[in-house]
């Protein structure tokens, strides 16, 4: 097993673990004391990870560590005194808005490099996974859930809006009027509501998540890499609804690189 690619420090400020595996990264909320709370720091080590990890990785799990995938936001965040040093969201609304605005775009990264076409991305959820740690689940490709999973959008009810990233996949998984249901009553979604409703891949006991994420792993990890990443492209192009004749076209343009490749493998093999 491999050494962490990011400053240890930097993981330890944040409460995240980094474990590498062949062309596997293994990414842990670890404060189980806290529930896997998330904090600006939580952030920036996620952040990092994301730009550190090399073109050999696969393949990334993310996980919580104890008894919940993640509580959210640190409710030190909603004092003065911030958390581990980092502000308190007031001190957002005293700083100018290109600032904030910035700042808040850094935090966003934290969660949109799960989304790149570069590897598949699997949220491994058990209890808790409430708004930051329900928006982080939200930004992988795949979910695989544990059957005590509790899914909740509790920004809206303290005055808030999800602004991680997690609105689009919310709506593009389960329709507008959905999504408006979860965010704005903030009411919780089961593990059996979500496989329903699209938001689960696979609903398992909790004894069984590894094992279903191990094998989840192993099917996407199967196919030649480069077709991976061409199809997720080609998913994601899909998913926002562009004219079916681009679509058409992107298909035309992936499918023609991975003849090519092929071609000149089978050449080097001859």
């Amino acid at each position: 097993m491999a050494e962490s690619v990011v400053d240890v420090g930097l993981l330890d400020r944040g409460g995240v673990g980094l474990t590498i595996h062949g062309r596997r990264a293994t990414i842990t909320l670890d404060r189980p004391d806290k529930l896997n709370a998330q904090t600006p720091h939580t952030w920036q080590a996620l952040r990092e990870i994301g730009r550190s990890l090399g073109a050999e990785i696969r393949v990334v799990v993310l996980r919580g560590a104890g008894r919940a995938f993640s509580a959210g936001l640190d409710r030190r965040m909603f004092s003065p005194d911030g958390a581990d040093g980092a502000p308190g969201l007031a001190a957002l609304a005293e700083r100018p808005t290109e600032q904030s605005d910035a700042e808040i775009g850094g935090y966003q990264q934290a969660f949109s490099w799960l989304r790149e076409p570069d590897r598949v991305t699997i949220a491994a959820v058990q209890g808790h996974a409430i708004g930051a740690g329900f928006q982080l689940a939200l930004a992988c490709d795949l979910r695989v859930l544990a059957d005590d999973a509790r899914l909740r959008m509790a920004e809206t009810g303290l005055g808030l809006v999800p602004d991680l990233g997690g609105t689009l996949p919310l709506v593009r998984a389960v329709g507008y009027a959905r999504a408006v249901d979860i965010c704005v009553t903030g009411r919780e979604v089961t593990a059996e509501e979500a496989l329903r409703i699209g938001l689960a891949n696979r609903v398992v006991e909790p004894d069984q998540l590894d094992a279903a994420v191990d094998g989840l792993v192993e099917a996407v990890t199967a196919p030649p890499e480069g077709a991976v990443r061409e199809t997720l492209s080609l998913l994601a192009l899909a998913d926002e609804a562009v004219d079916p004749e681009q679509q058409l076209a992107a298909e035309r343009a992936a499918q023609l690189r991975r003849i090519t490749e092929l071609a000149q493998q089978l050449g080097a093999l001859q």
